[in-house]
C-alpha cells in the first residue's frame, strides 16, 4: 500500500521522474521524516532503538498520511533488517504462514526480517494471535500501522509483545515543510497567493499524502496566475474528515461534545457538534446524547434542559436535514449554557447501589396498600396520615422499610432551580425532625 511518501522500493533507488510526487518526496533516511520527530529523534523511543542497533516489535498508530510505511521501511534500512510488507486489508492466513516461512529460513541464513503489516487492525483476533510464537521466538520484528486505537482492536496479547508508538497528525508547519520540498524538487512554486497557501495547508486535515497530491495537481496545470482561496476551493476538492462511525473518532468527538457541555463552553460544544454532524453523524444520535448530558450534567439544575432536548428531536423529525439540524443547535448551546449539577445523577447510582444490597425489604406497614379486610386485620395501612389533610400538607411520617435508616442520595447544589429546591428540601428534613421528635 502507498504512505505518506508513495509505494517505495525496498532498495534506495531513485524514483523516475514519471513516479507520484509523494514517492519522488520520500525520505531516505528517519532524521527527513516530516512531523514526527518525537519518535525519530535522538531522544525519541525510535531514535534511540535506531542508535543501540536492536529493535522491538511496535504498532505504530496515527491518522492516514503520517509516514507509517515510511517509518517501518527505513528502520528496517537502519539496522540491516530484510523488509516484508503485508496489508490486512489484502492478505490472509496463507499469506502469513508463507511470511512466516520465508522469515524461519532467512533466519537460519543469519538475515533477520522486518515483518511490516499495514492495517493490523483489520486481522481478526484468531489472525493476531498468529503473530505470537514468530515474534517471541525472534523469528520476526513485527510493526505494524493503525489508524485505530490499539487498546479496542488489538489483542492484549499482541500489544503486551510490542510498544505502541504514536505518531501526530501533521501539523501546519510540518505540511509547510512538505509543500516547500515538493516546490524546491519541481523548481517552481505553487500557483498560490499566501491566503491560498494557507487553505491548501488547512484542506488536508493533516495529512501529507493528501496534501501531495494535491500540490501534484496544481503543479501539473501550469497555470498562468496565483490562485485565491475561491479559486482554490472550486478547483480542487477538500478531504473528507476522517470519522467512522462505529471508531475510535466517532467516540472522541462526542465525549468532547459531553465535556464541552459539561464545561459550560457553549462555543466549543456548537464546534465539535457540528464536526460531527458535517461528517455525516446521524442527529438522532445526537440528540440521544445530548438528552443524557440534560438529565447527567443538568439534571433539576435547570429542568427546562431535558424539554429543550426532546423539543430539538421532534422538531428535526418534523423538518429533517438541514433545517432541523438548527434546533439541534439550539438545544446544545442551551445546555451548554445552563447551570449544571449532577446531583440527579449521584443520587440514581447511590439509590440503585442501595436497592440491589437491600434486597426485599418490605416498605413500613403505615404505607402499604390494603385492598382487602384481611389485609387491613393484618396492620396495613394502620396509622397513614393522608398529608393533603395536614396543616401545611406535610405529614413528616417515615416512609423508610424499618430496617433501614433514611438516606440522602439526593443532595441538590446551590445552583440554578436548585437552590430553590435545596431550600424546600432543608425546611422539610428540619419539620420532620421535629415532628419525629414530638412523637
Amino acid at each position: 500500500m502507498p504512505d505518506l511518501f508513495g509505494e517505495a522500493p525496498a532498495s534506495p533507488d531513485v524514483p523516475s521522474d514519471n513516479a507520484p510526487l509523494a514517492d519522488r518526496l520520500r525520505p531516505r533516511a528517519l532524521d527527513q521524516v516530516v512531523g514526527q520527530e518525537h519518535l525519530t529523534g535522538a531522544d525519541g523511543a525510535i531514535g534511540r532503538m535506531v542508535a543501540a542497533g536492536k529493535l522491538s516489535s511496535m504498532i505504530l498508530w496515527g491518522p492516514p498520511g503520517t509516514g507509517k510505511t515510511s517509518i517501518a521501511r527505513l528502520l528496517a534500512d537502519a539496522v540491516g533488517l530484510r523488509f516484508v510488507m503485508l496489508s490486512a486489508v489484502f492478505s490472509g492466513v496463507a499469506d502469513l504462514k508463507k511470511a512466516f516461512a520465508e522469515a524461519k529460513k532467512m533466519a537460519g541464513a543469519g538475515q533477520r526480517t522486518l515483518l511490516f503489516v499495514d492495517e493490523i487492525h483489520r486481522f481478526n483476533r484468531a489472525q493476531q494471535d498468529g503473530f505470537l510464537p514468530f515474534v517471541e521466538d525472534g523469528t520476526v520484528t513485527l510493526v505494524g500501522a493503525t489508524t485505530e486505537n490499539p487498546s479496542f482492536e488489538l489483542n492484549a496479547a499482541l500489544l503486551s509483545r510490542a510498544q505502541v508508538l504514536i505518531l501526530h497528525r501533521l501539523d501546519e508547519a510540518a505540511l509547510s515543510r512538505l509543500l516547500d520540498k515538493a516546490e524546491a524538487l519541481i523548481e517552481a512554486d505553487l500557483p498560490l497567493d499566501e491566503d491560498a497557501r494557507a487553505a491548501l495547508i488547512a484542506s488536508a486535515d493533516g495529512d501529507g499524502r493528501f496534501l501531495l497530491n494535491q500540490a501534484e495537481t496544481l503543479f501539473d496545470l501550469k497555470l498562468d496566475e496565483k490562485l485565491d482561496p475561491k479559486g482554490l476551493a472550486d478547483l480542487l476538492q477538500r478531504r473528507v474528515a476522517v470519522y467512522d462511525k462505529d471508531r475510535e473518532g466517532h467516540y472522541n468527538l462526542i465525549s468532547a461534545l459531553h465535556k464541552a457541555v459539561r464545561g459550560s463552553d457553549p462555543q466549543a460544544a456548537l464546534y465539535y457538534l457540528a464536526r460531527m454532524l458535517t461528517a455525516g453523524e446521524d442527529p438522532l444520535f445526537l440528540c440521544r446524547r445530548m438528552v443524557r448530558m440534560a438529565s447527567e450534567d443538568i439534571g433539576l439544575a435547570d429542568p427546562n434542559a431535558l424539554t429543550q432536548c426532546l423539543a430539538a428531536k421532534d422538531a428535526y423529525d418534523f423538518l429533517g436535514s438541514p433545517e432541523g439540524e438548527l434546533a439541534l443547535v439550539q438545544a446544545c448551546l442551551y445546555l451548554a449554557s445552563a447551570p449544571k449539577s449532577n446531583a440527579t445523577y449521584k443520587a440514581q447510582k447511590a439509590a440503585f447501589r442501595n436497592a440491589k444490597e437491600t434486597g426485599s425489604l418490605m416498605p413500613p406497614q403505615n404505607i402499604l396498600n390494603a385492598p382487602t379486610k384481611l389485609m387491613k386485620e393484618f396492620g396495613y395501612g394502620k396509622g397513614y396520615t393522608y398529608d393533603h389533610d395536614v396543616e401545611g400538607g406535610f405529614s413528616g411520617d417515615n416512609y423508610w422499610p424499618e430496617e433501614m435508616d433514611p438516606q440522602d442520595y439526593y443532595q441538590p447544589t446551590g445552583r440554578g432551580f436548585e437552590k430553590r429546591l435545596k431550600q424546600r428540601l432543608d425546611w422539610w428534613a428540619a419539620r420532620r425532625a421535629e415532628i419525629q421528635k414530638e412523637r
